[in-house]
This record gives structure tokens, sequence and C-alpha cells, in this order.
């Protein structure tokens, strides 16, 4: 990575990161969640870069995948524990990032768990590590709680214009060999639970990738289609952001690209048995100094 590349990583983290905390201080009850979604996005793209994906609001026992649509009248309740996922890019470079708001004040441990094994993991990361060994140790900060992690989520690989590339960063010891490498961008993201520690797919997120470029001949639905392809490449992108821009015309586009295979829809993940969870993700970059891109503190 050169360096010119490499200040365009930590461009997006210092955006990403200054965003994340100022939509964690919107978070409050009564406030609706579509607002905070906007004012986040808005900071992002007003501090010079773009959103990476929607703005992830994910209550209670979802884990993640949720973004309000445009008509949501959806507003925190005060004892909700509010995961909250942004991403800011430039030039497709990514900082993905996550912290977790308990408005109840009932649930701290719960989301020091998931805190602590994000900034325990992330004190390890060099060239030639072994991803299990940032598993273990989100896995002991995790259980050392009293709570789970959640096994079949996990941190990822990030490449330009990529947010999940390829490698997968485990939330527990999964045995694996493969080593990280000098210059790879990865996100670390545990899950802490009070429950069993899985997920499930869930109902519809409003949260939407570009799979399939192949023409279509509704005159509605390549318009659309050009518009995704053009704005937002192979990143997630809202729903609402398309009808935004676009009018509500669009929603016939939406059906008809998700028929013929062009666009997919992301599901909202809740946990297996219903229990809270709280969530916390960092970006770095690999390298014998690795660099934390979005180290927010609060």
């Amino acid at each position: 990575m050169d360096k010119e590349t490499e200040e365009k990583w930590i461009g997006a983290g210092k955006i990403g990161s200054n965003a994340l905390l100022q939509g964690a201080k919107l978070i409050k009850a009564g406030v609706s969640l579509l607002e905070v979604a906007e004012k986040i996005e808005s900071i992002i793209i007003k501090a010079g870069a773009k959103p990476a994906f929607p703005c992830n609001i994910s209550i209670n026992d979802l884990a993640a995948h949720f973004t309000p649509n445009l008509n949501d009248k959806q507003v925190f309740n005060e004892n909700d524990v509010v995961k909250l996922d942004v991403g800011a890019q430039i030039d497709g470079c990514i900082c993905d990032n996550a912290i977790t708001v308990d408005l109840s004040g009932k649930n701290n441990d719960l989301v020091k768990a998931s805190r602590d094994a994000v900034e325990n993991a992330v004190k390890i990361v060099k060239p030639g590590l072994e991803i299990r060994e940032i598993g273990k140790v989100i896995e002991e900060a995790i259980k050392s709680y009293g709570f789970n992690p959640i096994t079949n989520l996990c941190g990822h690989g990030i490449e330009e214009y990529t947010q999940h590339a390829g490698l997968m960063i485990p939330n527990y010891d999964n045995k694996s060999t493969i080593k990280l490498k000098e210059g790879q961008v990865i996100a670390i993201e545990p899950f802490a639970t009070s429950g069993e520690g899985h997920v499930t797919e869930g109902a519809p997120s409003n949260i939407y990738r570009l799979v399939n470029l192949k023409p279509v001949r509704d005159k509605n639905a390549r318009e659309v289609l050009g518009f995704i392809a053009e704005n937002y490449k192979t990143l997630p992108f809202a729903k609402r952001w398309v009808i935004k821009e676009l009018g509500a015309k669009a929603n016939f586009g939406f059906l008809f690209l998700e028929k013929q295979g062009n666009l997919s829809s992301y599901p909202q993940l809740p946990e297996r048995s219903k229990k809270l969870v709280s969530q916390a993700e960092h970006t770095v970059i690999v390298k014998k100094k690795s660099i934390v891109t979005s180290a927010w503190t609060d």
C-alpha cells in the first residue's frame, strides 16, 4: 500500500469514527431512528467522504443489518440496547466501526464485553499473526464477563470498494492457521450476547447490494440499475437513498431488479435465543506497527 492510499484509509477512519461518536450522542429515548441515521450520513458527507454503507441501527436482540426506510416512524425506547455501525469511504477506502449505546444503563457489562474484546484484539494485530489468535482474545474477553461471543458472525477483510473481502476474522478460537499479511485492511467486530451465541436470518433490512449488471428490459428498472452502479458500485446502499434521488417510482425498479437477480437484500440478523447483543468494531491496517484507523474514544 502506497502512502497516498494509506492516507485515504486513515482519512476515512477519522471521518467514520467522528460520525460514529457524534451519532451515538443522538441516540435517546423518543428520537427517531431515521433522524439519527440521516444525520450521521450527513456528517460523513459534509466531512468530505461518502457513507461506505447505510447507517446500521440494530436494537436489543438484533445483532446487525437494519437501517430505517424513508417513512420509518420507529423511535428509541428507554430500555433499548442499540448497536450503531457506521462506515465512511474515500475513493473506496473504507472505515467500518461500531459502538453500543445502552439507554437503560443496566447492561454495562454486556457493553464492556464487546468493547474490551475489540480493544484487546487490535493490540495484537501484526503481519504473520494467525487469525485464530484474534478470535481467542475476543472469546476470552467476552467470556470473562459471563457472556458468549456470537460465533457465526465475524470480522472481515476490507479492500477498495469491497466492504467484506474474503478474509474472515473469527470471534472465537476457530483453530485457523491463516495468517495476516502486511498491508491488509481488516475489521475486527466482536458481538457479545447473554444468549446462546448464534444469529439467524430475519426480515429484510432495507440494505441492498448490486450483484449483477446484466441488462434489463424495463425502462424504470434500467434507470435504477444505472443510478446504483454509478453511485454505489459494489458497496451496500439503502433503498431510501435511491428513492430520495429518483422518487417513488424507484420502488417498482427495485422489485424488478430483485426478481431478475441484479440486487440482493441483506437480511436482519437476530440472536437465535432472542437475548440482548452488544457490538464493537474497529478497522485496522496490518503493519509491523498496525494502524487502527477508527480509533474512537468517548
